[in-house]
Formats: C-alpha cells, structure tokens, sequence
C-alpha cells in the first residue's frame, strides 16, 4: 500500500510544563494532516503505546540523559504498530513493529526507527514490558549490577511495577529470598501469591517500614532495587548489609516534587558498610539488549517468569493513563491500546 492522498490523524501534544503532579490541562488532542511518505519510510497505525516513569522527568526543561519534551509537540514513547503503507520491500503491510514513535495514531516514520517484532508466540504489548524496556531494566540492573547469590535477601521496592514484578521472579531463579513493597492490599496478594516474593509489605498501611523490614529481614538485606527512592528507600538501606549492593533504577516518589526533599544522610552508613550504590539507565546496556530478550523470553517460554499488564482502552486516554502511574493504578506494566 502507498499513501496517496492526504490523512488526518489524533495525536497528543504537551501544551505546557507541569508543576508537580501532571494534571489533564498539560497534554491536547488535536487532529492534524500525515505528510506523505517519502523513500524509506513506513506508514504505521499505533497498536498498543507504553506510559512510563522516566516520561515525568522529559516534561521538565532541564538537562538529563535523554532531551525534554518539546511544548506544542507530541509526547513520545514506547509504540507497538502495524505497518498499513509501506516504501520499502523489505517491511510489507501487516508486519507489527516496535519503536520510539510520537503519540499519534497514524505515524510515518523512517524505516531505520524501527524493528519488526514476532507477535505470534506472545502478546505484542510484552515487547513494552517484560521483552521491552522494563524486562531489560529489571535483568541488567540486577544481574550487572547487584550480581544476586543464592541464599542472600533481596528487597525490590515498586514490586508491583513493570519492572519490579520481573526483579523479584529473576531473584528467585536466583535463590534469593525476596521481599517486595507495593502500596495497595491487592498488590501484595498478587506479589505473593502470582510473582513468588516470600514476603510483601505495604507501605500505605505499615506504621514503621524500617522496622517491618527488620523484622522480615532477620539477616539483613544484602540487594536492594530501588524503584521509588523517598523514605522507603531511607528506611530499606538502614537495614542494608556489609557489602550490600543497590540498584538505583528510579526515584518515582520524588518525580513530581515541586521542590527538594530533606532526608536522612545515607553516606555515613553506605561508606562504614561498604556498600556499592550505583545508578544505571537501561540505554547503558544497548549493546547487550539482544542477550537480555534471548536470556528473558527463554524463562518466559520455560514458565519461570510470570507477567501481568494494566491495558486501558482508546487512544485518547493516554493523558489518564500516565497520570494514573503516578497515582499507583497498575499492575505490571501499564500500557494504552489504540
């Protein structure tokens, strides 16, 4: 198919910067007009979009390891689409594709953005979550960094987030004991009895978090992945071990702070334990993507990882959905179908 004449389609612009928790009035659906396709370019129907943490920090003009959003422009992210048009022999119409796309509903993008994906053996949206970027967050930042053994405690906190979920499965493969924290009872149920984690706590409901770690962590914590930061990680890395290693994958409870938040002093103890802290982007790892989807959909195929989506229907309910992140509203990975 080839685009012929001219096509209108909804897309979803940034129209200012939000201050603090972003609200409806930040983003606009308008309709424009698709440019032509041009010489290796794709014309593509948005399928399923991801909505994700780190979009919070692009929407702030300040300087980070990926460029802000622009206002007046499309937000983008995370696209699963089927090519409807094509200029290319090699991408034929049906083929499903995964790449950084804008919101929109149609998309003409260059061939070279994107990958064609094979959603015959699993649910096209997993290429958002566990085969996606949170599978590989979750793999890398684990095992490059924390290098989980047998028998040693592992505390993830966000558990039941995209990447949270597939940290404590892979530390179980590991043999690890796994003790995750979520903020809902529904949430702890699912870690527990669907994700394997020995134990879960609910930091909405726990009057003292340090001391219900202590107490679920006789022996100390000796891995810590750090979804959220805030006093949850204050309270999980005063339990932490000798030679304890921490993942510092996010930092979602400070995201929509307006201004900055005074905590404990955590060096002190990091230095008298020696403890390895390191924070890690998952673009770090782009060469080794291939082993981490070879080494996930491996034990994904074998039954050892398990995994859970929040899906919310229509594509103008993007904006909701990516409020609804910071507001704790998924399980698993939260994604938008078109």
């Amino acid at each position: 198919m080839s685009q012929t004449k001219s096509m209108t389609t909804k897309q979803i612009v940034l129209t200012s910067r939000p201050k603090g928790t972003p609200t409806p009035e930040d983003f606009r659906i308008e309709n424009v007009e698709l440019q032509a396709m041009k010489e290796n370019e794709l014309l593509l129907q948005g399928i399923y979009y991801s909505v994700d943490p780190y979009m919070r920090g692009r929407m702030n003009d300040t300087k980070s390891y990926t460029a802000p959003f622009k206002v007046g422009h499309p937000i983008e992210g995370g696209v699963v689409a089927k090519v409807i048009g094509s200029k290319l022999a090699d991408f034929k119409t049906g083929d499903i594709v995964l790449g950084l796309l804008p919101w929109s509903e149609k998309i003409v993008a260059l061939a070279t953005g994107v990958k064609k994906i094979d959603a015959t053996k699993v649910p096209p949206s997993y290429y958002l979550g566990i085969l996606g970027m949170p599978g590989l967050t979750a793999y890398f930042g684990l095992m490059d960094i924390t290098k989980p053994k047998a028998g040693e405690t592992v505390v993830v906190s966000g558990a039941a987030g995209a990447v949270g979920v597939v940290v404590g499965q892979i530390a179980k493969i590991q043999g690890c004991r796994v003790i995750g924290i979520a903020g809902s009872h529904d949430k702890i149920k699912l870690l527990k009895e669907e994700f394997g984690f020995d134990e879960a706590i609910n930091y909405k409901t726990t009057a003292d978090i340090r001391q219900e770690i202590a107490r679920l962590c006789p022996n100390g914590v000796d891995v810590y992945f750090d979804n959220v930061g805030g006093t949850i990680s204050d309270a999980v890395i005063s339990n932490v071990n000798f030679h304890a290693r921490i993942a510092l994958c996010g930092q979602i409870s400070l995201y929509n702070s307006t201004e900055v938040p005074m905590g404990p002093r955590l060096q002190p103890m990091l230095l008298t334990r020696s403890v390895l802290l390191q924070g890690f982007i998952i673009s770090n790892y782009q060469s080794r993507f291939p082993e981490g989807i070879q080494q996930l959909a491996q034990w994904l195929t074998a039954g050892k990882l398990k995994y859970t989506e929040t899906i919310i229907h229509g594509f103008t309910q993007l904006p909701v959905a990516l409020i609804g992140l910071f507001k704790g509203e998924n399980k698993g990975k939260m994604v938008v179908e078109a």
